[in-house]
């Protein structure tokens, strides 16, 4: 008779299952964003179990307490630099106001940009410099290979080393996975000081292992600073794939900004504030930008909420350049409207693919936004890895963040927002030679893909918010 009551495994199975179904319908909500939620009960209600493993190694998109509680000791270092930049800040508009409330620092002005899209320029350009470097050499980046391009820059800090350059480096250990012990290997042999970003640490609250630091950020002498798409390795890693990318090479009070940043994510991995008064540079051009650091340290989706203001504010015209689109109702909902005003809305992204399931999951948009009257344009000759804005001749955006919701709310990115008009007009001219190397996509033209595709793409939209 007792032997009855005691239930066979897979009635304790079926029981853990539905267990986990009503807990994770309690749970889920209070966590994400409604699509996200969406995604994440339709995968627990199928397959319970590897649902549960799999929201609790990626299902929090939030740190440790630990590491928000020394963001917060950084609050009085982000507060004394943006007064120190007051005396070259410019005049606050609604744009520079809620850009600084997003990312903490000011627009400035007396800069010199100069846009680098010349993929093995960049790094040549990058070697002259740390070659020169006197002080200081800082890179931040999210992929660092030892391949043929990771040597030469790492041969580059070795002899700042002997010259007693201090030199540090902070890599994604994720995005670099291929290289990460050779590089590592390579860094330290060259008397680097190097550490991983955001490394997993199974006993100290890290989270999910695929919050990433993004940003691509290197600081020489704290008077000259890169951001933009490109990372130190080879443009053809992926076999078959060229990498197109976009960097801006700044000089200026705003490379104090940049500067800033490295620091703050120095001390994020190592509780060591490298310098607590960061020298502001001389003024060396008339250029105005503002430096948007986002990700999850930050309250407020940074570069997300700036862009969809600027999609409801647009007059004429918007053109959008990223190789990976995940949006949001939000961004989808500013998109539309902005058409339905009379804006011209160009969405300019790679035909060359390098990740199947994101690209399968990006086309299942297309229809919605070609229907609504958004031009899209696919870029014919290489993967177009450049992320970039222009708004009417206002605004203009580049840096490291894709418009997805990966970069939205999960990884740490960075944005250099351009707001003079030299520099916008100078953007804007890049971007008329993307869309001229494009095709536009037409909507009947869409409509003719097979029904493989189009399930396929289904299916990949119903994980897109998890991509």
């Amino acid at each position: 008779m007792l032997a009855n009551l005691i239930p066979t495994l897979g009635e304790a199975y079926y029981l853990l299952e539905w267990v986990v179904r009503l807990a994770m319908l309690a749970t889920i909500p209070f966590r994400r964003a409604p699509a996200a939620t969406r995604s994440w009960l339709l995968l627990i209600f199928f397959l319970p179990v590897p649902g549960l493993l799999l929201f609790l190694a990626i299902g929090s998109p939030r740190f440790p307490q630990w590491r928000m509680a020394r963001f917060r000791n950084l609050q009085a270092f982000f507060q004394d630099l943006a007064a120190r930049l007051a005396p070259v800040g410019v005049r606050e508009t609604e744009v520079t106001a809620l850009a600084a409330r997003l990312g903490r620092f000011p627009a400035v002005a007396g800069n010199h940009v100069v846009f680098l899209d010349d993929y093995d320029g960049v790094i040549e350009r990058l070697v002259a410099d740390i070659d020169a470097a006197r002080h200081h050499v800082r890179l931040l980046v999210y992929i660092f290979a030892d391949d043929e391009v990771g040597r030469k820059v790492i041969a580059a800090l070795a002899r700042a080393v002997t010259r007693g350059v201090a030199c540090r480096v902070l890599f994604d250990p994720v995005g670099s996975r291929r290289w990460r012990r050779g590089t590592l290997a390579r860094l330290e042999a060259a008397g680097v000081d190097v550490r991983t970003t955001l490394p997993f640490r199974l006993l100290r609250g890290r989270t999910r292992r695929d919050m990433r630091n993004h940003r691509k950020l290197f600081v020489i002498d704290g008077v000259i600073g890169y951001t933009g798409s490109q990372n130190i390795v080879a443009r053809d890693f992926r076999p078959g794939i060229v990498n197109r990318e976009l960097v801006v090479r700044v000089t200026g009070p705003a490379v104090a900004e940049m500067n800033a940043v490295f620091l703050a994510d120095w001390y994020l991995e190592t509780e060591t504030l490298l310098d607590a008064t960061p020298p502001i540079p001389a003024a060396t051009g008339e250029a105005t930008v503002q430096l948007l650091p986002s990700g999850a340290n930050y309250a407020v989706e940074g570069f997300q909420t700036l862009l969809i203001w600027q999609l409801h504010r647009a007059r004429r015209r918007v053109v959008i350049v990223t190789p990976y689109l995940i949006p949001d109702e939000d961004l989808l909902g500013a998109l539309e409207t902005a058409v339905l005003r009379g804006v011209e809305v160009h969405l300019v992204v790679s035909a060359v693919v390098d990740q199947w399931l994101v690209s399968l999951a990006q086309a299942s948009y297309y229809d919605r936004l070609l229907s609504c009257g958004v031009r899209v344009h696919r870029f014919r000759a290489d993967l177009l890895h450049a992320k970039n804005v222009c708004v009417d001749d206002s605004l203009a955006i580049l840096g490291s963040s894709n418009v997805d919701i990966r970069s939205f709310q999960l990884n740490e990115e960075i944005s250099l927002l351009l707001l003079d008009p030299v520099s916008i007009a100078r953007l804007c001219e890049v971007q008329n030679g993307y869309l001229a190397g494009s095709d536009e996509l037409t909507r009947a033209a869409w409509r003719q893909r097979g029904r493989a595709r189009k399930l396929a793409e289904n299916v990949a939209a119903l994980v897109s918010p998890l991509l």
